[in-house]
């Protein structure tokens, strides 16, 4: 793998992909192509790394515990989510005690309640506190859905201030109830709130699309740009809403979900790419945040919802750029990194059950195995869930259960 000689495309962003394609011959080494599964020696070689990788971000502690950074995104409660989620896969309480601690020190820390999203400020602590804490100390599990709730009332404010986004915005609040529900029992947060922050959404992307007289019923700007993507735009927006569509109605879904979908898919390039943002028409980010890799789930789950083939050919161009042009420079984070990019392979090998998908993501996690060796430009949190190595790890452990695997803060 080291020895592999490294081929950089002319547009600075990628490496070119010299790994083969999949085909019996070349997958058998990693996947028993009859049962569908690992093979024992690559299950053992990805445990492995993990614990490996584990180990060397336990040894940089210095560099990251004293960050003052509470978010999930960039910050302590990422690292918290990574550790958690690797006590619970490799049994060891250790890391889970560790998890819950870090949380309840970032939740004691917040004084903003204007950020209200999962990835950034507030929300995402809480929701993860409230989560963990559920299985050890039920009263302080309480005490953070009471101020996770709280954070309502402004979200629901007819506030211009407020974007709907993923990052920063309404849909990242509703991320926030939805996972909340999911992972406790009985669920914390009535269908009349999550209903109002999805019909708050609805009416926000209404009200902006008539005064832009949009094409898409649909439409949202954040920093003044109409963005596309998971992080920031409709895309990512769209995904959420699809996630909560038992909050939607038929009419909802038919007028108004639907002709944004169909308007959206409308922008692919011919690689198979969209653009960040509407006018754009540089086709060169191949990110989970712009570009391809959120576009993958987004079509996945609306061919499934909808049942029109044309979503899933999108969804399907979308993994053949991603396979192209997704070995990134910036590194093998989540957000605008290589294994972000290889959970759209995951997403599609869960809705298709092609083999094809579980081998290209392999491949994408053995050069994350490397990933120091492959990142030319250095993150701003090096260490964190998002934009680094707590990130990568996340996505290894995930891939373990290929099936199950889910983008942390987008895919429930």
């Amino acid at each position: 793998m080291g020895e592999r000689s490294l081929t950089v495309v002319d547009d600075g962003r990628h490496y070119c992909n010299e790994f083969p394609d999949f085909s019996i011959k070349t997958a058998t080494s990693i996947i028993d192509l009859n049962k569908q599964e690992f093979q024992d020696t690559f299950k053992e070689k990805l445990s492995e790394k993990i614990k490996d990788l584990v180990q060397k971000f336990e040894k940089n502690k210095k560099k990251w515990y004293s960050i003052d950074d509470q978010s999930v995104y960039t910050g302590l409660s990422g690292i918290a989510m990574m550790f958690n989620y690797y006590g619970n896969n490799f049994d060891d309480p250790i890391y889970i005690s560790k998890a819950a601690e870090m949380v309840h020190s970032c939740v004691s820390k917040l004084n903003s309640r204007r950020q209200v999203t999962f990835l950034i400020g507030s929300a995402g602590p809480l929701s993860l506190g409230a989560v963990f804490y559920d299985k050890i100390d039920k009263e302080e599990s309480r005490a953070m859905l009471l101020k996770l709730k709280s954070l309502s009332d402004y979200v629901l404010e007819e506030n211009e201030h407020l974007p709907d986004e993923l990052l920063y915005g309404r849909a990242g609040y509703l991320y926030c109830l939805l996972f909340v529900n999911k992972n406790i029992t009985p669920s914390p947060f009535d269908d009349s709130l999550i209903k109002q922050v999805v019909q708050s959404i609805l009416k926000s992307g209404r009200v902006y699309s008539e005064r832009q007289s949009s094409e898409s019923p649909l439409m949202y700007a954040w920093h003044d740009s109409e963005y596309l993507g998971g992080a920031h735009g409709l895309g990512g927006i769209l995904y959420l809403l699809l996630q909560a569509r038992e909050y939607l109605t038929d009419s909802e879904l038919k007028n108004e979900i639907e002709p944004s979908l169909k308007f959206l898919q409308k922008l692919k390039f011919p690689s198979g790419n969209f653009p960040s943002s509407l006018g754009r028409e540089s086709d060169k980010l191949i990110h989970w945040c712009h570009g391809a890799p959120s576009m993958t789930m987004l079509f996945t789950l609306a061919y499934k919802i909808f049942g029109n083939e044309d979503y899933q050919k999108t969804a399907l161009e979308c993994g053949e750029v991603i396979w192209k042009r997704g070995l990134l420079k910036k590194g093998c984070g989540i957000c605008h990194g290589t294994a972000g990019n290889a959970y759209s392979f995951l997403n599609l090998y869960q809705e298709t059950k092609d083999v094809k998908y579980l081998y290209r993501a392999c491949k994408f996690a053995e050069w994350c195995f490397d990933y120091e060796a492959h990142q030319t430009k250095n993150s701003d949190r090096p260490f964190s869930l998002f934009e680094g190595s707590a990130g990568t790890i996340y996505f290894l452990i995930d891939l373990q259960n290929p099936l199950h695997a889910k983008f942390p803060g987008f895919t429930l």
